[in-house]
């Protein structure tokens, strides 16, 4: 039986993150422990967990020490339970093309979801790639005309006008959005 995939081709995650008790590491001792991220009240309960083993009396405070299958994204060390649920919710939703969508829009969940959601054109091996294609679809260029046509061009003009935005997830693999 194999993994779950998502539009690039990536395995299905399980975000995790370390928090440690600080309290613990204040005294030079490490405690924490590895929590799924799954849904907000369970993290809290494992953090709280954590916290009442700590070797440190009256443990109550926490930081994010490390994660893992956040797809290369930053958690920072005091970032909101709240927040890494979130993020963590739309990496299994979206993998690792969401997390390479997300890092380009500058961590914007709401914009990460539109481009995904809306602005989605597709995987081409090259923006040049997509805009002959969406061209080709949408104009009627003369045969004699065709090899004429600088794509590259265009591609470079859209980008650099703001019009779309790529990522790669391989070479030659660009996930193209159109910003307009």
């Amino acid at each position: 039986m194999g993994q779950a995939t998502d539009k690039a081709g990536s395995v299905a995650l399980t975000p995790r993150i370390y928090a440690a008790c600080l309290a613990a590491y204040n005294a030079g001792v490490l405690h924490g422990a590895w929590i799924p991220v799954e849904d907000e009240a369970q993290v809290w309960s494992a953090i709280a967990r954590m916290l009442q083993a700590s070797p440190q009396p009256a443990a109550e405070e926490f930081a994010i020490h490390d994660h893992e299958d956040f797809c290369g994204l930053e958690i920072a060390e005091y970032a909101s339970v709240a927040r890494v649920v979130e993020i963590a919710g739309f990496l299994r939703a979206h993998g690792r093309l969401g997390a390479l969508v997300l890092a380009e829009v500058g961590g914007d969940l709401a914009a990460a979801n539109t481009a995904l959601e809306g602005q989605y054109r597709g995987c081409f091996s090259s923006l040049a790639d997509c805009v002959q294609a969406l061209t080709e679809e949408t104009v009627d260029i003369p045969k004699a005309l065709r090899g004429y046509i600088d794509y590259d061009a265009m591609a470079r003009d859209a980008r650099l006008n703001g019009e779309v935005f790529t990522v790669e997830t391989a070479h030659d693999e660009v996930h193209v959005f159109w910003v307009c």
